[in-house]
């Protein structure tokens, strides 16, 4: 680098030392402001550049596509630190961190940390014209300067966290070497010039996302279940499944940690298009038995009432299993283009399939709830003109009928949102780890499912029977009943379950360890790893110094846990009152 006085810099190319080539012209400072100081920050990678406007900036190289330069790198401002009201005379920089030390005319001494544009200390000296010459000691304990009268004035200085402010903790900070301001954690690195980086926002942002993925898994199957057992199952099939779920929930999260790890992860990213038909199948399948069900005989029915019943729903839910494993690289070739792995990479295909599988539940919403409001009236005329066999073959068919008419709509929808743009691909899916969010919402679904079960199920078995007996006697099915009396009642309860369940996501450490990739990243790919808060503090804090900067931003990362928790916890509570409030006027 050479620069002269007016504010150029040139930057040459010296790969081939003995042939240097000028890469770069860049013009740090406007028409008319001078150049007074310019020096490396540690690692030769930044440049701290002064003016005679008080002005102190600071640049990078970086390498970008399409830059005018022999080499394909340009200087790029990463930093404007807050000015000085006069010329900049002199400026040192540190050996050891990105700190530095700038003096203007006016004899004012400034201590800065370049990466977090903070001004540490601010100094005024006792030199009416300003310093000849500035050092900031080797240890960043001490600022040495002279004036031009040779009188020296040393300050000791202690700045144990220079790095660290509220932007650089919750906001983007643009550092050396990366292509634009981002929220970044990286604790520590192998060479001395590495800079920590502490953000706590993908940390938090992986907190929530593992917390979402894995209340979407637990939540529909802990709410259905408690909703059965509680309303549907023979109460002797109660009397065993309760205590076992129970039991589920004392399952350490380190074994879960570990099964996931080591036996689940390898599992789905072998099968991932068997996982992903099984979603469909699955509730597919057990519907679709319901209404085949109808068709035995009402006294069969009876006997088979209780565990036989019970045995018979788990056959449907391996047949599930069976059919995924059986369809699942037929399902891959048709959707995914007979390779799902390259088609989220975005080397095959289009995102169309992909938002079909997206659309199709809330499609089936949309066409049941139609089917329900304009041909509900004719649908029961017509099977009251019906023997019970043929009632039970009509509803059927209409149910596969409206299905088949979901799934076109669908289509429809998804292959039109396709045409207009819209891929999934670098969003909700991506490049494919084998340890990522999927495999820990199954984990912590898993983990969370008995606890939500268990809560839920008691509140709705608190209901009092006779609002029950109320409901059937008005002539409303056992599964109205369940669904517009016993559950509103019991809302307060399952609501709080539900609240519970998410304190246990969000607190949960071992799985998020050992099955999630430790990846601090912002990114909603399902396919990808994530960093929570909690992982975080037990993986870095056996290796953080005792009052170093790491280990007290891990007490930070500590309270931003207990403070999102306890917000969650304070709005739970005040929704959970406005129902129990709702339920008490029934």
């Amino acid at each position: 680098y050479v620069a002269e006085e007016g504010g150029t810099v040139f930057r040459f190319d010296t790969r081939d030392f003995s042939k240097p080539a000028l890469a770069e012209r860049k013009a740090f400072f406007p028409a008319g402001v001078k150049l007074t100081g310019l020096a490396f920050l540690i690692g030769e990678q930044s440049i701290i550049a002064a003016g005679s406007d008080g002005a102190v900036d600071v640049y990078f190289r970086l390498q970008r596509q399409g830059a005018a330069t022999k080499d394909g790198f340009e200087m790029v401002r990463g930093h404007r630190l807050e000015p000085h009201a006069g010329p900049v005379r002199r400026l040192d920089v540190s050996k050891r961190s990105k700190m530095l030390v700038t003096a203007d005319a006016g004899g004012n001494v400034w201590l800065r940390h370049a990466t977090s544009e903070q001004v540490i200390l601010r100094m005024k000296g006792k030199a009416a014209g300003g310093y000849d010459g500035i050092s900031l000691a080797p240890r960043d304990d001490g600022i040495l300067a002279v004036a031009a009268d040779r009188r020296a004035s040393l300050w000791s200085v202690h700045a144990p966290h220079p790095e660290t402010t509220w932007r650089s903790l919750f906001g983007a900070i643009w550092y050396e070497g990366y292509p634009e301001p981002s929220y970044t954690w990286q604790s520590s690195s192998g060479t001395d010039t590495f800079e920590p980086k502490f953000s706590l926002v993908p940390l938090v942002f992986g907190t929530i996302k593992a917390t979402l993925y894995s209340l979407v898994f637990a939540i529909p199957i802990a709410l259905l279940a408690a909703v059965y057992t509680s309303e549907f199952v023979h109460p002797a099939v109660r009397g065993t499944l309760k205590p076992v779920m129970e039991m589920m929930a004392s399952l350490p999260s380190v074994v879960l940690g570990f099964i996931a790890a080591l036996i689940l992860a390898p599992i789905v990213e072998r099968w991932i298009a068997s996982v992903f038909l099984l979603f469909a199948l699955l509730p597919l399948s057990l519907v679709g038995s319901a209404y085949l069900w109808q068709l035995v005989p009402l006294d069969l029915s009876r006997r088979l009432d209780g565990l036989p019943k019970f045995a018979l729903m788990f056959v449907a839910i391996f047949a599930a299993f069976g059919l995924s494993w059986l369809l699942g690289a037929r399902f891959e070739w048709l959707f995914f283009y007979g390779d799902l792995k390259a088609w989220v990479n975005g080397d095959v295909g289009t995102g169309a399939p992909f938002l079909f599988l997206v659309f199709l539940p809330g499609a089936c919403l949309a066409v049941f709830l139609g089917a329900r409001r304009w041909l509900e009236e004719w649908t029961r005329e017509k099977v009251q003109r019906l023997s019970e066999f043929q009632g039970a073959l009509f509803a059927g068919a209409r149910w596969l009928a409206l299905l088949a008419a979901a799934a076109l709509a669908a289509w429809a929808v998804a292959w039109a949102a396709s045409a207009l743009g819209l891929d999934p691909r670098g969003g909700v899916v991506g490049t494919y780890v084998q340890r990522n969010v999927l495999v820990v919402g199954f984990a912590m679904g898993f983990a969370v499912i008995p606890i939500i079960y268990t809560i839920a199920e008691d509140a709705l078995n608190a209901v009092p029977s006779h609002l029950r007996a109320a409901s059937l006697a008005c002539g409303a099915t056992p599964w109205q009943t369940a669904w517009r009396v016993v559950l509103p009642t019991a809302m307060s309860g399952v609501f709080a379950a539900v609240m519970v369940g998410m304190g246990r996501a969000v607190g949960e450490t071992m799985i998020v360890v050992m099955a999630a990739g430790n990846t601090p990243i912002l990114d909603w790919n399902l396919f990808n790893g994530l960093r929570a808060l909690s992982a975080n503090i037990a993986v870095e804090l056996p290796e953080a110094v005792k009052d170093g900067t790491l280990y007290r931003v891990l007490f930070l990362a500590g309270l931003t846990l207990f403070v999102m928790t306890f917000i969650l916890n304070t709005l739970a509570e005040i929704v959970r009152i406005r129902f129990r409030r709702r339920a008490v006027q029934l």
